[in-house]
C-alpha cells in the first residue's frame, strides 16, 4: 500500500513516522522545504511524552507522482482548495483519502472527490510542531496508544477497507472504527471547540486553561453550546477517547451541575495539558486559522437551529481579530471578557 501524508505538520510528522517505522511504503507531504530536507536529512524526531527518531522520507506537493492507495488528509481546511485540486491527480478509483482534519469536511470532500473514496476519522492525541523535523507528542504515551484514532464510512457501514484501514493506522495507536461517523467529527469538534478554541484565544496550553477558574468555566460553557447546536441539528454525539461528551459536558438549565462538568473537564483532559492549539500556533505564525470551521461550525449551527451561542460568538470574534491585526491573544486582556460573559449568563 502506498501511503501520502498530506500536511505533514505536528500530527503528520508523528503518524508518517510510525507508519514508517511499521514497514509502510510512506511519503510525508509538506509545503515547508526546510521541514522537509530535516526530515529526509535526520529523520522525523519525536518529543514530549516518548523520545524516538525515525527515518522516513518526505517529499513536497511539488514532487509528488504515481497514484496513492490511501491518502490521509491532514492539511488544514482553509487550503482544501488548491490542496484538492492537485491531488485528484494523483488518486484513482480505488485510492481512500481518509480526512483527519479538524472540523466537520466530510461532505465537502465526498462532493469534491467522491463519495466512495472519502472514509471520515478523528485523531484523538495531542502534538506540537516544534522546529523542522521535530514534533512534540503532547499526550501520554499510555493515552496515545490505546486511543489515537476513530474511523468510519461516511455511511456508517463496518467494511473491508475499514477494517484494513484499521490494522494500518494501529501502528500508530489504538484505533476504533466509528458506526456513526457524524457523531464522531461533533464530539472530536466539541474537544477542540472547548479546549482548542480557549487555548486559541488564552494564548496559552490546556493546561493553563483547566488551572484558570475562568478559562476553563468558559471552555465548559463552549462545549455545552456545542452539545445544544449540534443536538439540535440531529447529531448523535458519541464517545471519544472513552468518554461520553453528551453526558459529560451536558449542563443543566439552571447550571446546577456546572461544578461537577468543570472537575470532569480538568479530570478528562489533564493527560493533555502541554498541548497548544494549533489554531494558536497560526495566529504566532501570522497565519489564517481554521477558527470558522471549529468554533464558527458551532456558530454557524447555532444560527441555523436559533440556539444561542453566545460564548462562541465572543471566541470567533476575538481570534478574528487577533488574525486580522497579526497579534497572539494575551492571557489576562482576554480573560475580562469572558469573566463578564460568565457574570451575565451564569
Amino acid at each position: 500500500m502506498r501511503i501520502a501524508i498530506m500536511g505533514a505538520g505536528s500530527l503528520g510528522t508523528i503518524i508518517g513516522a510510525y507508519l514508517s517505522k511499521g514497514k509502510q511504503e510512506v511519503e510525508l507531504i509538506d509545503v515547508n522545504q526546510e521541514h522537509v530536507d530535516a526530515l529526509n536529512k535526520s529523520g522525523a524526531t519525536i518529543v514530549g511524552t516518548v523520545d524516538e527518531t525515525i527515518p522516513v522520507t518526505a517529499i513536497t506537493p511539488a514532487e509528488m507522482n504515481g497514484i496513492y492507495d490511501l491518502v490521509l488528509l491532514l492539511t488544514k481546511q482553509v487550503y482544501n482548495g488548491q490542496v484538492l485540486e492537485n491531488l485528484k491527480q494523483y488518486i484513482n478509483e480505488e485510492s481512500i483519502v481518509l480526512s483527519l482534519q479538524n472540523g466537520v469536511p466530510e461532505e465537502g470532500l465526498a462532493n469534491e472527490l467522491g463519495e466512495k473514496r472519502v472514509i471520515g476519522g478523528s485523531v484523538e492525541f495531542g502534538a506540537t510542531w516544534i522546529k523542522p523535523g521535530v514534533s512534540e507528542l503532547t499526550t501520554t504515551a499510555e493515552s496515545f496508544k490505546a486511543n489515537a484514532f476513530q474511523i468510519g464510512e461516511l455511511d456508517g457501514s463496518i467494511t473491508e477497507r475499514t477494517e484494513k484501514l484499521k490494522k494500518v493506522l494501529e501502528l500508530v495507536g489504538g484505533t476504533e472504527i466509528s458506526t456513526n461517523l457524524i457523531g464522531t467529527k461533533w464530539s472530536k469538534l466539541l474537544v477542540n471547540v472547548a479546549m482548542s478554541g480557549t487555548s486559541t484565544v488564552f494564548g496559552c496550553t490546556y493546561g493553563d486553561v483547566l488551572a484558570d477558574d475562568t478559562a476553563v468555566t468558559s471552555a465548559v460553557m463552549l462545549a455545552d453550546e456545542t452539545l445544544e447546536a449540534g443536538q439540535a441539528s440531529g447529531v448523535a454525539f458519541t464517545s471519544i477517547a472513552g468518554i461520553d461528551v453528551a453526558k459529560t459536558f451536558k449542563i443543566n438549565k439552571d447550571k446546577s451541575n456546572l461544578s461537577e462538568v468543570i472537575a470532569m473537564a480538568r479530570k478528562v483532559f489533564k493527560p493533555q495539558a502541554l498541548l497548544r492549539a494549533s489554531m494558536l500556533q497560526d495566529l504566532e505564525k501570522q497565519c489564517k486559522s481554521e477558527i470558522d470551521y471549529i468554533n464558527g461550525e458551532v456558530v454557524a449551527k447555532g444560527k441555523e437551529t436559533g440556539i444561542a451561542t453566545p460564548f462562541n460568538d465572543l471566541l470567533v470574534k476575538l481570534v478574528r481579530e487577533a488574525e486580522n491585526e497579526k497579534t497572539v491573544p494575551v492571557f489576562e486582556e482576554n480573560l475580562v471578557p469572558f469573566k463578564q460573559l460568565i457574570e451575565k449568563e451564569i
